[in-house]
């Protein structure tokens, strides 16, 4: 049995060839693209930067990750440095984690018709908006976060939103309104899902799907579920620890317990009882789980809204600003906004040894040249002197004729 831990390597980077050979007709293009991507994950054949020991001349080099929406790797480090960020960009007041599901029979017409997820998005905001201005005539800053995915890795489309417990009026000023209507926004919620699938499919579609449509309505007479529990503890505590979960993958390499080249073991949580169990399919199975949730070309799956709309954010935090320092009350951060850390500080973080020490003297790894794909060619992009050239020169020969090998061996991935 190989652990959780080398699923990733082996059965993706393995299987996934012939995952996407047998089932290429059917599968979407971004997903081909994505899973490419997610193969070249950390190789120097898709490009790196290039270290060299002051002390005995060591080389080491550095690939490039591929920051894609099928890599775990990739996914859990961009959704730690994004809540971490996140944490200290927002307004410094208390926020809800807002959630919006649908009824379980909704969500093969949502998988059907992907387009719709970017309007669920945009109404279950609209809806939170309205309640603010409505009740207290405020506009309340939102974050939004898309997942498409349940426990077991399903398709399961709902809505995480990033609510402020208050917001700006017209003077400009921040006004408190911590409490939201459950039973009222269910039904709310519920009428505007199902305005919404009838409004944008057509005739024929809504024909098919009216079965579906209409037991939605009738298993569901308080609405469909919405939850915002109140948040306990530090302000940035809470807004890092809801962020990481709106920015989380489908499922974490901690999750996969077993595989054997056949079946893929892993664990969830059952939401109908709150236990920890486990699921055993085909890795087939598994594959054609986790490639539903690769979004669309250029969707994006976080949306700002409100107060933290992109056109509307620069301005409210002036007007705050200038308003908390008549008040007294400290609502803005003030300084520098953050950076995303680079890789050395992300190791440095997680308390690993630093990579820029050289393994074998234990001198500095210095900087000499950096190497990316230029239309799928190897190109030099940076050389800090002429024999970092030829060296560099040497590995592209090198790596090009390794990579021409192997297509050979295996077909070309398209």
């Amino acid at each position: 049995m190989i652990p959780g831990s080398a699923f990733e390597k082996y059965a993706l980077f393995e299987f996934g060839l012939t995952f996407v050979q047998k089932h290429r007709r059917l599968i979407r293009p971004v997903v081909l693209k994505e899973i490419k991507k997610f193969q070249g994950c950390g190789k120097v054949v898709n490009g790196f930067k290039l270290f060299v020991c002051e002390g005995c001349h060591h080389t080491k080099k550095v690939a490039y990750r591929c920051k894609g929406r099928f890599c775990t790797t990739c996914s859990v480090g961009e959704s730690e440095e994004w809540s971490r960020i996140l944490a200290n960009e927002v307004i410094q007041v208390n926020h809800r984690h807002v959630i919006f599901t649908i009824d379980e029979g909704l969500r093969d017409v949502f998988l059907q018709h992907r387009y719709l997820l970017k309007d669920m998005m945009d109404e279950a905001a609209r809806i939170i908006k309205e309640f603010f201005w409505k009740k207290a005539k405020v506009e309340p800053g939102i974050i939004s976060g898309l997942h498409t995915f349940g426990s077991q890795v399903n398709f399961n489309p709902h809505v995480h939103m990033l609510v402020t417990m208050g917001g700006i009026n017209q003077k400009g000023e921040y006004v408190d309104h911590d409490f939201i209507p459950f039973a009222m926004l269910r039904k709310q919620w519920q009428t505007v899902v199902l305005k919404l699938i009838r409004k944008n499919l057509n005739a024929e579609e809504k024909r098919k799907v009216q079965p579906r449509l209409q037991a939605a309505f009738n298993n569901n007479k308080d609405g469909f579920y919405v939850h915002a529990p109140k948040q306990k503890g530090k302000i940035q505590e809470q807004l890092r620890y809801i962020g990481r979960y709106m920015r989380r993958p489908a499922i974490g390499l901690n999750r996969i317990v077993a595989y054997d080249g056949e079946m893929v073991t892993f664990t969830y949580k059952d939401k109908t009882d709150g236990l920890e169990k486990t699921e055993t399919v085909t890795v087939e199975e598994f594959i054609a789980r986790l490639i539903r949730h690769i979004p669309d070309e250029q969707f994006k799956t976080i949306r700002h809204y409100g107060m933290y709309a992109r056109n509307r954010k620069a301005k409210v935090k002036a007007l705050l600003t200038k308003w908390q320092k008549e008040v007294k009350k400290w609502f803005v951060k003030a300084g520098a906004k953050l950076r995303k850390r680079n890789w050395r500080e992300k190791f440095l973080m997680n308390n690993q040894p630093d990579p820029l020490v050289c393994p074998k003297c234990e001198n500095h790894l210095v900087f000499k040249g950096e190497v990316c794909l230029d239309d799928g060619v190897l190109t030099i992009r940076v050389a800090v002197c002429n024999n970092t050239k030829k060296y560099l020169e040497r590995v592209i020969d090198y790596l090009t004729s390794q990579q021409d090998s192997k297509e050979k061996e295996k077909g070309q991935f398209a």
